[in-house]
């Protein structure tokens, strides 16, 4: 058990971070700092290099998420917490799924054929993904952390 919720805290730090540093300080500094071409194309570097790692915790967390639950006898012995978080969890999953096969792909196209306005429309829906799934992330995080505080 210790080696799984290590694993699964460790992939959660590394998505959830992740999304923080992406959305929180690089967004507005690219934003400010770049114009089109070159903004479209620092992301889709940063998009290339994160979403492997993205791709690992996923992997990591729904693994080892399943595992612990097990481990503890099944779903009727785990508390309120882990079921929120295994629901906010597949949320986040489903939503980076679409966001890494629909956006991405088009963002990378775009980019590829430096098609900006294209490719700023699919960075626009990747940032509403990811704003999105950031929060979902840390009301995940809380979760974890004090959720079985506060349901008993």
């Amino acid at each position: 058990m210790p080696y799984a919720i290590s694993l699964h805290m460790l992939a959660a730090v590394i998505w959830v971070g992740g999304m923080f540093l992406a959305y929180v300080c690089l967004r507005p500094v690219a934003a400010t700092l770049l114009e089109p071409p070159q903004r479209l194309q620092l992301w889709t570097g940063v998009f290339k290099r994160f979403f492997p790692w993205v791709w690992a915790a996923v992997i990591s967390l729904v693994g080892t998420g399943h595992l612990m639950i097990a481990m503890m006898g099944g779903f009727k012995y785990v508390g309120l917490h882990v079921h929120i978080m295994l629901a906010l969890g597949y949320l986040m999953v489903l939503l980076f799924l679409h966001l890494y096969f629909a956006p991405f792909k088009r963002l990378k196209r775009a980019v590829e054929a430096e098609n900006w306005p294209e490719g700023g429309k699919a960075l626009k829906q990747i940032r509403l993904i990811v704003g999105i799934n950031l929060v979902l992330g840390i009301i995940t995080v809380v979760n974890a952390a004090g959720g079985r505080f506060l349901y008993g």
